[in-house]
C-alpha cells in the first residue's frame, strides 16, 4: 500500500493570494519535492488564447508560484509553452497577462512548437506504456529540454468534456506531446497515465499549484460557467491533487478513469482515504459541478467514441483534420466567444474582486 499523499488547500482572497500561494507551497512540502540543483520548468495552462475565467492559468497563480519557488530556494526557473491546433501560446501569454510576469522576474520562456527553440527527440520509456507506443509507432517524441529538469504545473480547477475533470495530470498533455496529440483522444485516460509515467522518469521532481479562485463547470476546458470559489491547492502528487480537486467539484475521484488508473499503477494516490489534506477542512465541500456538452464535444463523441471511430485515421491523421481544426476555431473564437464568452468575461472583470485583480496586472 502507498503512503499517504499530502495536498494543501487554502481559502484565499485577492489581498492575500500571493502570500497564500507561498503558504500552500510550504504546507505541501515544496522545498523537499524538487531537486535544488536542477532548473525548474513552469508549465502554465493556456487552454485558450482568449481570456476567460476558470479556463487558463491566472496572473496571481503564476506570480504566487514564482514567489513560493524563490522563497524555497529555487532560483533557476524557466517556462515552457506549447501550441495546440486551436490555441496560440504567444497571443495567450499577452492576453492572459502572463508574459509581463515572466519578464518581471526575468524568467526565460521557451516554446516547444518552435523548432529553432526546442528540439524534439524520440524517447523510449522504461515502463510499459498502455497506449502511446501503439499510437506513435514510429517513436514517442518529447522535447529534449524537459529531461533532467523539475516541472511545476499550473492548471486551474475545471471540468473537461473528455476527461470529466482536468488538472495536474492533463497539464502534461500539451507539454510532452506535439500537435498530433489529438491522435490520443479516444484513449485519453490511458494517455494521461502514460504521460505521468514518463514525467516520473525524466523529471527529478514534480509539483503542482492549482488555482480554484474562479473554477469552471460545464463543457470545459473553455466554454464553461465560471464560479467564484476562492481556493488554491498544492501538492507533489499529481494524482492526489487531481483527486482532491475532483472531490471538491462534486465527483467521486475513483470513478474518473485517469485518476483510477494512475492510482492502480502506483503513480500517486487517487483514493481520498489515502490523502492528507492540510490547511482547510474541505471534507464537506461539494461544488456540484457537471460537464454537459457543447458543439465540439458532440462532434468529438461521434468520431472518437461511437462506431464511426473506425474512420479516425482517415479524418484525423490526414489533411482532412484541418476541416475540424477550422470548425473548432470558428465555433470557439468567432461564434461562442464574441456572442457569449466575452460578455461573461467582461461581467467577471467588472463585478468580481478576482476580475478586478486581473485588470490590475
Amino acid at each position: 500500500m502507498q503512503n499517504k499523499s499530502k495536498v494543501a488547500v487554502i481559502h484565499t482572497t485577492p489581498e492575500t493570494v500571493i502570500a497564500d500561494y507561498v503558504k500552500a507551497g510550504e504546507l505541501a512540502g515544496l522545498r523537499e519535492s524538487l531537486d535544488h540543483s536542477a532548473v525548474t520548468i513552469l508549465k502554465d495552462n493556456i487552454s485558450w488564447h482568449l481570456p476567460f475565467p476558470g479556463a487558463n492559468t491566472v496572473p496571481w497563480q503564476l506570480e504566487g508560484a514564482i514567489n513560493s519557488l524563490k522563497g524555497a530556494g529555487f532560483e533557476k526557473l524557466a517556462a515552457v509553452h506549447n501550441d495546440t491546433v486551436v490555441t496560440d501560446p504567444y497571443a495567450g501569454g499577452r492576453n492572459l497577462k502572463l508574459t509581463p510576469i515572466y519578464q518581471k522576474y526575468s524568467i526565460e520562456e521557451h516554446f516547444n512548437n518552435d523548432p529553432a527553440d526546442l528540439k524534439w527527440i524520440v524517447y523510449e520509456p522504461k515502463a510499459r506504456m498502455r497506449v502511446l507506443n501503439r499510437i506513435f509507432h514510429r517513436g514517442i517524441r518529447i522535447p529534449e529540454y524537459m529531461i533532467g529538469k523539475n516541472i511545476v504545473h499550473l492548471p486551474t480547477m475545471k471540468t473537461h468534456i473528455y476527461t470529466t475533470t482536468t488538472g495536474a495530470m492533463k497539464n502534461a498533455f500539451g507539454g510532452l506531446l506535439n500537435t498530433r496529440r489529438h491522435y490520443t483522444h479516444s484513449c485519453i485516460h490511458e494517455t494521461l497515465v502514460d504521460l505521468l509515467q514518463i514525467q516520473k522518469e525524466i523529471h527529478p521532481g514534480l509539483f503542482c499549484f492549482m488555482d480554484g479562485t474562479t473554477a469552471g463547470s460545464g463543457p470545459g476546458p473553455r466554454t464553461m460557467t465560471p464560479h467564484i470559489k476562492n481556493y488554491i491547492l498544492a501538492s507533489s502528487d499529481m494524482v492526489a491533487i487531481d483527486a482532491v480537486a475532483a472531490k471538491m467539484m462534486g465527483f467521486d475521484p475513483l470513478t474518473i478513469k485517469y485518476i483510477a488508473l494512475a492510482d492502480e499503477a502506483g503513480l500517486g494516490n487517487g483514493d481520498p482515504n489515502r490523502i492528507e489534506v492540510v490547511g482547510e477542512n474541505v471534507s464537506e465541500v461539494n461544488f456540484g459541478f457537471s460537464v454537459g456538452d457543447n458543439m465540439a464535444s458532440r462532434v468529438g463523441d461521434i468520431f472518437w467514441y461511437s462506431p464511426l471511430k473506425v474512420f479516425q485515421k482517415l479524418l484525423f491523421h490526414t489533411p482532412i483534420v484541418y476541416i475540424f481544426v477550422f470548425g473548432s476555431a470558428f465555433y470557439h473564437d468567432l461564434l461562442w466567444y464574441p456572442f457569449k464568452g466575452k460578455k461573461i468575461f467582461d461581467r467577471w472583470r467588472k463585478e468580481t474582486s478576482w476580475g478586478r485583480l486581473f485588470d490590475s496586472y
